[in-house]
């Protein structure tokens, strides 16, 4: 607001009051999240900015926030085994069933299945729900315990869920399988492999080249006779082959 004093002083709020997902700064315009965990989706914010003079004017615009809940590191892929249309049907269950037994209030983020569930969602008996737990104070309880209060549960939630199904249910936690080597990888590993063999058979040439050139010398060096050899009586013979070479 180019104005000055109070007519160029601007304050900022949501209008709708959705400040249980979202607030902003009065001040600034900055608008941030409360507790949006779990809600994936667009979220359509209508903001209005005031002046303070006399006679207050007002602009509002509309901020469009689109909520991607699947980046959250603490959400639990539980697969049932029953088809995606029956889970979808009856989503609002599974939800009270895992509150119930797990203590905490749950967040159901996704439920999916396989590709070929996208051109016949009754041919899969399996289905995915990825669920996210929050604790009393609203925070995100971490995987790693959701997991483990599942596993402690497991009977309890089956046993409740097949009522909800009116069959037999199993539910069991999905696991990524882990990461395999990539082709560059694999590549590099074998060239070390073939590098580091080919250096070693190279060293043992070498060295067998070395003995050989030694054991050739040692032997020529045996062949010369050496005038100032001893006898096997431990005299000198240089004279006589000197006496010998002499005549």
């Amino acid at each position: 607001d180019p104005d000055s004093g109070d007519n160029g002083l601007v304050l900022y709020s949501l209008v709708n009051h959705q400040t249980n997902e979202f607030d902003i700064n009065e001040n600034t315009g900055e608008i941030f999240t409360v507790s949006v965990a779990g809600k994936a989706g667009t979220f359509y914010l209508e903001v209005q900015a005031a002046d303070q003079g006399t006679r207050r004017l007002t602009a509002r615009t509309t901020v469009n926030v689109t909520v991607d809940s699947s980046s959250s590191s603490n959400i639990v892929v539980l697969v049932l085994n029953q088809q995606i249309n029956v889970v979808e049907r009856n989503i609002a269950e599974v939800k009270r069933v895992l509150e119930d037994k797990l203590g905490w209030n749950v967040y159901i983020v996704d439920v999916y299945s396989n590709e070929l569930e996208r051109k016949t969602r009754s041919s899969t008996d399996e289905t995915q729900v990825e669920i996210i737990a929050f604790d009393e104070a609203h925070q995100e309880v971490p995987a790693q315990d959701v997991k483990r209060k599942l596993k402690e549960q497991s009977g309890n939630i089956e046993a409740e869920l097949e009522k909800v199904f009116s069959t037999s249910v199993t539910a069991a936690i999905w696991e990524p399988p882990a990461a395999s080597a990539s082709p560059e990888l694999v590549a590099a590993i074998v060239l070390s492999v073939l590098l580091a063999c080919t250096f070693i058979a190279f060293l043992v040439y070498v060295g067998l080249g070395a003995r050989r050139k030694r054991y050739n010398t040692t032997a020529s060096m045996e062949g010369i006779d050496n005038p100032w050899a001893m006898d096997k009586n431990g005299s000198l013979n240089s004279l006589e082959k000197l006496e010998h070479m002499n005549n």
